[in-house]
């Protein structure tokens, strides 16, 4: 038996390849998804029922910046999960499946992402 046991467990000090990054965003994303869809179901459903509700919808989006985050974290997931999903759909295809190809797409996909969630917060704080 091993004696030998692994003498550095801090996560901070390791360095992550891009495919991990790209993974563990994915799950973040899709917790974020999981946790905020509820309340952005509630608040579609609550400026759907009237003029007058989409009025104040529209007016709280662009009044209280908690109300803008939220909406900005929702759509950033969304669009992050999104792209990251396609790309495992496209791998679970056969494609793209060697190490170099998976480091340039999970490289692809996290610049995409960022470029998605620079654009939505544009798009937010822009109103």
């Amino acid at each position: 038996m091993k004696q030998q046991r692994p003498v550095n467990l801090d996560l901070t000090s390791l360095k992550f390849p891009p495919m991990a990054i790209a993974s563990i965003l994915h799950r973040i994303s899709g917790l974020v998804l999981f946790i905020l869809l509820p309340v952005m179901l509630c608040v579609l459903k609550c400026s759907l029922s009237s003029p007058e509700s989409y009025a104040h919808t529209h007016a709280l989006l662009k009044s209280h910046v908690l109300f803008k985050l939220m909406v900005w974290a929702f759509a950033s997931a969304w669009i992050y999960h999104l792209i990251a999903g396609v790309r495992h759909l496209i791998m679970d295809a056969g494609f793209g499946e060697s190490l170099n190809m998976g480091r340039l797409t999970s490289v692809l996909v996290i610049a995409l992402g960022a470029l998605g969630v620079i654009f939505v917060g544009v798009a937010l704080w822009s109103m």
